[in-house]
């Protein structure tokens, strides 16, 4: 099953991003520094006693006050019931209840989804009368809370726990395939010519979210899961909430992959929003194969292949090792020549170096690499050991962990490129100190 998506809506500086920060406290994940991945980033991977779940902040979606708040509180309801498995409206105790909170809360429970009702900036035990006018919204379970000072938070986290499913990551024998890209790329159109090809066996799999559209085929002998990011809306067909949830959607289909194709439309160059899909690829360490889409379009197509790979190699630096293939969706030309790919990412993912032959490498290379002091003393890179695949894991241990710096491991990750490829994939590099036994 898909991971649980907590969705929090509410009317502007109502505390909605304090309240996100305050659920995602568990949060454990290591955050790479992508450009336009972290930044204004609205959605988290979070986790309750065990549970894991998603949690998406509406706040920051409106650089500008609305001026209708009851068009606004509309399109926030919209968007909630469409992503999300719970949601809390978030409410403000200060301000009382508005007619903008009367129309969001009538639109949530008319959705029938899981709702939860917090009253926020009530930050004492004498202050929780005020939450009583807010009955009026038509619920009998209201959470007085302060997001600030963690007043009631303890208790609406208990009830937000009993609600949230149970989540166990999906084991399919095939790769699990991501199409992703930014609204009118051309992803359906691909997957359409895909699952068209003659050779192609095609027998349709029950989705696991309602945002994805899943289709098991086969090619030359091989299964594989189509997982396509069906029915993200066009940018700017609702307001600024569009691009935002396509972000979110996008995130789940490829929290769910194996390998990505990140769809590029050829007539648009590479795009913001390019970047910051390619960055998530890369976050959730999936494998990713850039697509080039709509290459029917282009005249000049020698010179346009140099102009499209240095836009590659300069906005997405991050993911250098992913290959890119120019293609026409709509045409069926040379769509078919991703799949030899997709296995040999598979297989790169799959890989494992033996210790032997990795600190062989490691050894060397590490006779080159200028380390500075440490509190005056020399810093030591002992040895390095891979610990797992699906991303390539690697550990390397020292007695200054700390003195390593990130443009270090950028060096000697591509000097394992070098050696032993890994292409299409990412690979994660950690150093740990030596412990005196060792």
């Amino acid at each position: 099953m898909a991971k649980p998506v907590v969705v929090i809506v509410g009317r502007p500086n109502v505390g909605k991003s304090t309240l996100f920060n305050r659920i995602t406290r568990s949060h454990a994940a290591i955050v790479e520094d992508l450009p336009g991945v972290t930044r204004d980033r609205n959605y988290l991977d979070a986790e309750l006693e065990g549970k894991q779940f998603m949690v998406v902040d509406t706040g920051g979606f409106y650089p500008d006050p609305p001026e209708d708040l009851f068009v606004q509180a509309k399109e926030q309801a919209l968007f909630a019931v469409d992503e999300g498995d719970i949601v809390i409206h978030l409410l403000d105790g200060k301000d009382g209840l508005t007619p903008a909170d009367q129309e969001l809360a009538r639109l949530l429970r008319a959705s029938g989804k899981k709702v939860m009702w917090a009253v926020n900036k009530v930050d004492a035990p004498t202050r929780e009368d005020r939450i009583y006018d807010f009955y009026a919204i038509g619920t009998e379970e209201l959470w007085p809370v302060s997001a600030a000072t963690g007043h009631g938070v303890d208790a609406f986290m208990d009830r937000l726990y009993e609600l949230l499913p149970e989540y166990s990551e999906e084991r399919v024998d095939y790769p699990k395939i991501a199409v992703v890209g930014k609204p009118n790329a051309g992803k359906s159109t691909l997957v359409n010519a895909l699952l068209g090809k003659k050779r192609m066996l095609v027998s349709p799999v029950p989705g696991t979210t309602r945002d994805s559209v899943d289709s098991l085929c086969s090619y030359h002998g091989m299964k594989y899961l189509i997982i396509d990011t069906a029915g993200i809306r066009k940018k700017g067909r609702v307001g600024y909430s569009t691009e935002r949830f396509s972000m979110v959607r996008a995130v789940r289909s490829i929290e769910r992959c194996d390998v990505a194709l990140v769809v590029l439309d050829a007539t648009e160059g590479v795009t913001e929003q390019d970047v910051r899909i390619a960055g998530i690829v890369k976050e959730y360490g999936k494998g990713a194969i850039f697509l080039i889409n709509k290459w029917d379009l282009v005249e000049d197509r020698e010179v346009y292949f140099e102009t499209m790979a240095d836009e590659l190699r300069r906005k997405v630096w991050f993911s250098t090792y992913a290959p890119f293939i120019t293609i026409s969706g709509l045409e069926k030309k040379r769509i078919t020549k991703v799949f030899p790919v997709i296995d040999a990412i598979i297989g790169e993912r799959r890989k494992r170096i033996p210790t032997g032959e990795l600190n062989r490498f490691f050894g060397q290379f590490v006779e080159g690499l200028q380390v500075p002091l440490c509190k005056g003393r020399p810093v030591k890179l002992y040895y390095m050991t891979q610990v797992k695949g699906e991303p390539p894991a690697f550990v390397i241990f020292a007695n200054y962990p700390d003195a390593i710096k990130e443009s270090q491991l950028r060096h000697i990750e591509k000097g394992l490129r070098d050696s032993f490829a890994f292409s299409g994939t990412p690979i994660r590099i950690y150093v740990r100190a030596r412990k005196r036994r060792e």
